[in-house]
């Protein structure tokens, strides 16, 4: 495997960052996890504007160009020959010292992996995912906004360790307000009556692609896609419930702190939203090689 660091691609085992590396000492960083579908990038216009909207949040020095920034994602495919693949773009403040000051790092650190992810079991796809409500609170926007996309993820993993030690493979998150954000890695929605309900942005969820794709791929279908807050009595009381995310994709919930969601199996409204998805991922993009 070839890994893009800092203007050359090299073996994966020559790949590294320094140990003055501010991403490494404080996280202090910025990314993107992106898909490739049937040698198409899903997205990647909207990836990359997200991870240049967390560049311009974080201030982070940035001499490369979107398009630049977009050539590193698709030669880093080609050079492995991939087609289908998960792909890790990361932007570090760069060396410095061990002091917290970010002037004293000259310029960012860029790299780039292509690889193959799984983040759950495919079991997890066909009868559905376990959550449970994390303690751990989510970040408030006052203090780090949610939908910066940085490398500290401390937050996310002790949720993550919380729903774990539960045994469940992830968890909920909710804002300091009691309402529900997101999990860990992914985006949350929920159905009832023939409608579809997720967080609005405003109470701390990231602004996920893939949660962008369904919203639009549910009102095409014409289902009603309301963003509102919400407790977890709606996701106790949900007819079905389901989570998204560039690497999960979609994953169906069936149990969320014990309740059943629904009647315990993926509903159809989660199975033809997946459909729908797939087909929508796997024939529109950004070519990887010309066509």
């Amino acid at each position: 495997m070839l890994v893009y660091v800092d203007g050359a691609f090299v073996p994966i085992e020559q790949a590294g960052v320094s140990v003055f590396d501010h991403g490494v000492l404080y996280g202090d960083g910025v990314f993107e996890g992106i898909r490739a579908y049937n040698g198409r990038v899903f997205r990647l216009e909207q990836h990359l504007r997200r991870l240049y909207d967390s560049i311009k949040a974080t201030m982070l020095p940035m001499p490369l160009t979107r398009d630049e920034m977009g050539e590193i994602v698709l030669e880093s495919l080609r050079r492995n020959g991939l087609k289908d693949a998960y792909i890790r773009l990361v932007v570090t403040r760069g060396v410095g010292d061990l002091g917290l000051d970010p002037a004293k790092c000259k310029e960012p650190s860029v790299f780039c992996i292509a690889g193959e992810i799984a983040l759950y079991p495919p079991h997890y796809y066909s009868q559905g995912l376990e959550l449970t409500t994390a303690a751990t609170r989510r970040t408030q926007a006052d203090a780090l906004d949610p939908r910066i996309k940085t490398l500290n993820y401390m937050n996310n993993l002790f949720a993550k360790i919380e729903g774990k030690s539960a045994g469940s493979p992830e968890a909920v998150m909710l804002n300091a307000q009691g309402y529900v954000v997101e999990c860990t890695t992914e985006n949350l929605f929920y159905a009832r009556r023939g409608r579809l309900f997720t967080p609005p942005k405003y109470v701390g969820a990231l602004e996920g692609i893939t949660r962008g794709a369904v919203i639009d791929l549910a009102k095409e279908a014409g289902i009603a896609v309301v963003e509102q807050p919400f407790t977890r009595f709606d996701l106790y009381t949900a007819d079905e419930c389901f989570v998204t995310g560039t690497g999960a994709e979609i994953v169906p919930v069936v149990k969320v702190d014990g309740r059943v969601v629904g009647n315990g199996i993926p509903g159809e409204m989660t199975r033809k939203l997946t459909e729908a998805f797939k087909a929508l991922a796997r024939s529109t993009g950004t070519p990887i090689y010309s066509l």
